[in-house]
């Protein structure tokens, strides 16, 4: 768990990173490509399995 929280946070910082460089080159490029990963998050997160449903605890 603490792992994959690890890998998402690296994942994060390097897409910022990126991102930081080219709007520094050229803001415009820069929104688009915040635009499409905006989408592909969006995408994998609606790919994702759904949660599994908690089990009440019986009394």
């Amino acid at each position: 768990m603490v792992r994959n929280a690890a890998l998402h946070l690296l994942e994060l910082v390097f897409t910022l990173t990126v991102l930081v460089g080219v709007a520094l080159v050229y803001v415009p490029a820069a929104l688009i490509l915040g635009g499409l990963a905006g989408v592909v998050a969006v995408e994998r997160a609606l790919t994702a399995p759904p949660p599994a449903p908690r089990k009440e605890a019986r009394p």
